[in-house]
């Protein structure tokens, strides 16, 4: 699935009057270790990037019209507003350096608060009220390009058996992925609510979805363990659609470690009709650009992952049946990092994608971030 994907505009003024002439300064109303005390509580960090894409789905690679670039940053800040109350902000603000290819997020330039939020916590309950970011299995904003999906949402958590995890979230809008700095109105009632369990010897979880806005319902389970250094994980979806044939999906997966690679193998069969999901999904044979949500039939995954000195590897290839498709489908992705420094760190990807028309495309990415 996606991975790491961002004028540069994001600033903070601080403004301060001093009286002059003869009239003496006052002196400070507040202690410098009680300052020191309240700095304490504020936490501010971010990064910036610069991103490029192209591919030859239209124009040949590296062309203008097929290249997209540009450049963000992101700013986070976390404020301890009391005990157990902390107020969170991500401000991003981009530039395109290119036009030809068309803009990332829609435009040349823009700023916005991809979260702010409240977050209050009491004994073992923790509520996240306001732009946020999502991770459920079928409800997530993946982070590509220049900045992850999010949502404006209530979200409850709930710790108090052990072991045991409970939540409940309401979602009123979201702004997808590249899709510009506002977010949408998403209609009618949309929610989920989930049980899941993590013991030392498996972990398994329950979810229900109720998203009106897309017109489905969906119940979501999973299941993994580990037997004889062997990761074991098995899933299924199944969403009743208002407009259209219920689907059914199904997925095992399989991953090891042998020496320094990691290695994985994962199936997946959908019923029907494709799977409901806002955003991205958790579906285990979904590849850097397909998501097996939208193909109905068989589907298969291999990967194979190492990383040696500053150098991370990750091979992958996917093949998708699309029976409600012209043709079967496949991707084949090649993604590689490399931190050049603690801050610095550049990633490579290629992908070849044939979504199910016959149609091979290559695409190129390539990132540098600078962490702060």
């Amino acid at each position: 699935m996606k991975i790491t994907k961002l004028s540069l505009i994001a600033a903070l003024a601080i403004s301060s009057a001093m009286a002059g002439g003869d009239i003496a300064p006052a002196e400070p109303a507040v202690e410098t270790p009680a300052a020191e005390a309240c700095n304490a509580n504020t936490t501010i960090d971010g990064k910036a990037t610069l991103y490029y894409i192209t591919d030859d789905g239209s124009y040949d690679l590296f062309d203008s019209e097929s290249s997209r670039f540009g450049a963000a940053a992101t700013v986070n800040v976390s404020h301890k507003i009391i005990e157990n109350i902390t107020a969170n902000i991500t401000a991003v603000g981009f530039t395109n350096l290119t036009d030809d290819g068309g803009y990332y997020e829609g435009t040349e330039t823009g700023a916005y608060f991809n979260i702010a939020n409240i977050t209050a916590s009491y004994s073992d309950t923790t509520l996240i009220a306001g732009r946020q970011l999502l991770g459920t299995p079928m409800i997530q904003g993946y982070d590509w390009l220049l900045a992850p999906g999010s949502f404006e949402a209530y979200t409850l958590v709930n710790t108090s058996i052990p072991d045991v995890t409970l939540v409940a979230a309401y979602i009123d809008k979201w702004r997808p992925n590249n899709s510009g700095v506002d977010f949408q109105e998403l209609d009618g009632d949309n929610w989920t609510i989930s049980a899941g369990y993590a013991g030392e010897a498996f972990s398994v979880s329950a979810w229900y979805y109720d998203v009106e806005a897309l017109g489905y319902s969906q119940v979501y389970l999973d299941a993994s363990t580990k037997l004889s250094g062997i990761e074991l994980a098995a899933q299924y979806a199944g969403t009743d659609w208002d407009s259209a044939d219920n689907s059914d999906a199904f997925g095992i997966k399989a991953s090891t470690k042998i020496s320094d690679i990691s290695l994985m193998g994962a199936y997946n069969y959908i019923d029907e009709s494709t799977v409901g999901y806002v955003g991205w999904n958790g579906l285990y044979t979904n590849s850097w650009n397909s998501t097996v949500a939208n193909s109905v039939g068989h589907a298969f995954k291999v990967e194979a992952a190492t990383e040696f000195s500053d150098l991370s590897l990750t091979a992958s290839y996917a093949y998708y049946e699309y029976d409600n498709a012209l043709e079967e489908g496949h991707e084949f992705d090649l993604i590689a990092g490399y931190a050049l420094t603690d801050c610095i760190s550049l990633d490579a990807i290629y992908s070849n994608t044939d979504y199910g028309d016959g149609e091979n495309i290559n695409q190129f990415e390539f990132i540098a971030t600078y962490k702060f």
